[in-house]
């Protein structure tokens, strides 16, 4: 079986853990969206690849991701995450609750596995 990344599309984000999004949190990340867009925009006609070059990224659409990570993740633990591995540990708690088995529904009572 092969390793590699492998892409679907049925399969993406919907097995992605992404807690409970309250209005605001929804009205939060819409804002950083937007403001990514405009960020982008504004350095029109300038490509995706040349607008996320590590060395040349514009100092406005940094700012904007920034924004987003930390709203975003302020909503995933209510601050910023101290480090990748807390963030890993997170996501992955987050996932094993996603996964675990379900109660039956309606629709899977009485059908034979």
């Amino acid at each position: 079986m092969k390793t590699d990344f492998r892409y679907s599309n049925t399969l993406g984000w919907n097995t992605f853990p992404v807690p409970l999004l309250t209005e605001q949190n929804k009205d939060d990340l819409i804002v950083c969206a937007e403001n990514i867009l405009l960020a982008r925009e504004a350095h029109f006609p300038a490509t995706i690849a040349d607008l996320y070059d590590p060395d040349n990224m514009p100092e406005n659409l940094r700012r904007a991701h920034e924004r987003n990570d930390e709203v975003l993740e302020r909503i995933y633990i209510g601050r910023r995450f101290k480090n990748d591995t807390e963030r890993l540990e997170k996501l992955f708690e987050l996932y094993a609750k996603m996964t675990a088995t379900k109660p039956a529904t309606k629709a899977t009572r009485g059908k034979k596995a």
